[in-house]
């Protein structure tokens, strides 16, 4: 493991993250950045915000070459669900959850 970033309590369903993690995990970091910044996905700025900051972490590590790194995991959690209701016909109230997820993408060197 070269580097680690988390984000937790990011306000987005798993489901919804999962779907964004499943097309860059396993991917080098550049074509990641790229597919993140094409994505028409809520959580896709969200991502990249959070491998920009894998990739800083490991510079901060002295691996300066963004070439050779690759996402080895791209994991997410389900974090608390923040609920609430919605006022329904003849007084009824519906429950409303509104999900968080924990999410950590962790960066390795691919070796040549």
């Amino acid at each position: 493991m070269v580097s680690r970033a988390i984000h937790k309590y990011a306000k987005v369903s798993p489901k919804k993250v999962e779907l964004v993690l499943d097309l860059i995990r396993g991917n080098e970091v550049e074509k990641a950045f790229a597919d993140l910044s094409s994505l028409r996905k809520g959580s896709a700025p969200i991502i990249a915000k959070l491998l920009k900051s894998a990739v800083a972490n490991a510079a901060e590590k002295g691996h300066t070459d963004t070439e050779t790194l690759y996402i080895k995991e791209a994991n997410v959690s389900q974090g608390p669900a923040l609920k609430r209701f919605r006022a329904r016909a003849m007084g009824r109230a519906y429950r409303i959850k509104k999900m968080m997820s924990h999410i950590t993408i962790i960066l390795e060197e691919r070796g040549l």
